[in-house]
């Protein structure tokens, strides 16, 4: 059983759109992260960000969502979590959000498994004997789950890994963020990614088509163009049917907490997965409300400290099955 209640949103913050956007708008409390940078295996680089902590601590690593980093507010109720639990934390930055543009033509996409394993990797030979721990948030969450479902030594790798708000079925998701009120976040997503992709441009001229890419108004429009090719993929649908990490959640064997809102806008209800979908490893919540990334809680004018403490309860628990 959880430690702490079930999930309930505030009665003061109905619908999914309210919750997701005033968890966002919440923002992130200071965190005096200490950052490092990797070189990565193929000439490129990542920055992390971390919070400290005694050598023997559980280590939690954060994958983040779209363009976001150690700045979401997700990243930052979470460290604040950890260190009041005396735990350390690290958020890895996938390439090209931490600041400053990564050197190779490709960035980063919803099913960087790859990515994500050699990370995990290197921080388990750096943590030695102290536990090491996973989460993903929205994009870093599926490609969590992606890396979980499809590498067989990631038992040996992780103690226990929690997924938030990921979108596991990818199609299902972009096509949602194409229509209705969720153009919205597209259009937030889309004012940062083409700026990033105008940087790459600059630098790579002819990569992709910069016409397409600014004419561009929905995520189909853009993974298309410019996430797809860089990727390997053969467009928009073979990008988001191979990179999904639903068909993949029945070979997972690690511990596992995956944790979606039934009203989160980014992914229908219907899209989510069922007991028959995931291993007797996964656990699924699925509370009727929260948002997107968001779980916002307690008496006006709420904050966002449920989900953190939800994920680390859960690893405690694994902790003690040690």
């Amino acid at each position: 059983m959880s430690p702490i209640p079930a999930y309930r949103a505030p009665w003061w913050l109905p619908g999914r759109h309210l919750q997701t956007l005033y968890g966002a708008w919440i923002g992130s409390p200071k965190v005096d992260w200490k950052r490092e940078r990797w070189d990565t295996p193929d000439g490129d680089f990542i920055d992390l960000d971390r919070v400290p902590g005694p050598v023997e601590a559980p280590l939690v690593a954060l994958f983040h969502g779209l363009e976001g980093g150690s700045s979401s507010h997700y990243a930052g109720a979470l460290a604040r979590e950890l260190k009041n639990k005396a735990w350390r934390g690290v958020v890895p930055h996938f390439r090209g959000c931490s600041g400053e543009p990564n050197r190779l033509p490709r960035a980063y996409h919803s099913g960087d498994a790859d990515e994500v394993g050699w990370i995990l990797r290197r921080l388990h030979a750096e943590a030695q004997r102290a536990p090491l721990f996973a989460v993903g948030v929205s994009l870093g969450g599926n490609a969590l789950l992606k890396w979980l479902g499809e590498d067989g030594e990631a038992k040996h790798v992780l103690v226990a890994a929690a997924a938030v708000s990921a979108p596991v079925d990818l199609m299902a998701a972009g096509d949602a963020l194409g229509r209705g009120f969720n153009l919205v976040y597209t259009r937030a997503f889309l004012a940062t990614l083409k700026k990033k992709g105008e940087e790459k441009l600059g630098r790579f001229p002819g990569l992709f088509d910069g016409n397409a890419m600014r004419r561009a108004r929905t995520l189909r429009e853009f993974d298309d163009v410019v996430t797809a090719p860089l990727h390997g993929f053969h467009g928009t649908d073979d990008y988001w049917t191979h990179a999904s990490a639903k068909p993949v959640l029945g070979r997972i064997e690690v511990p596992t907490l995956l944790l979606n809102a039934r009203n989160d806008p980014f992914l229908p209800e219907s899209a989510l997965p069922g007991r028959a979908d995931v291993s007797r490893r996964v656990r699924l919540e699925l509370p009727d409300e929260g948002g997107h990334a968001a779980f916002v809680s307690a008496p006006f004018p709420g904050d966002i400290a449920w989900m953190p403490r939800r994920v680390t309860a859960f690893f405690a628990e694994a902790m003690g099955r040690l």
